[in-house]
């Protein structure tokens, strides 16, 4: 091997492509990079559930809405995953306390 070979191989960084710690990973193609194909999955605006339905009050005794805002473990879903707008968020953790201290919803998850 010469060195006009090796230099061929490795990109104008200086790192070698193939046995870099980071190579062969799930983001290594170039259309999740932007690059020619470009996105392949379009992200719809998740839009305020309580919104839309025109909920005001969100009760703490409705233990069937509040689970859906609590994940496996027991640790409320954030506004980012859910899609709740900031002052449903707040009213809803409200809530999810509420119906824990009275033992509603489980505080964390059994093993």
């Amino acid at each position: 091997m010469t060195e006009e070979s090796t230099s061929q191989r490795a990109p104008e960084g200086g790192a070698p492509t193939s046995s870099g710690p980071r190579s062969g990973g799930p983001r290594s193609g170039g259309a999740a990079q932007g690059g020619p194909g470009g996105r392949k999955f379009f992200r719809r605006k998740k839009v305020c559930k309580f919104c839309t339905e025109k909920i005001d009050a969100i009760p703490y005794r409705d233990v069937r809405l509040l689970q859906g805002f609590v994940a496996e473990r027991g640790k409320i879903v954030p506004r980012r995953l859910t899609g709740v707008c900031t002052t449903h968020q707040r009213r809803l953790t409200r809530a999810i306390k509420q119906a824990r201290n009275i033992a509603l919803l489980p505080f964390a998850a059994r093993y």
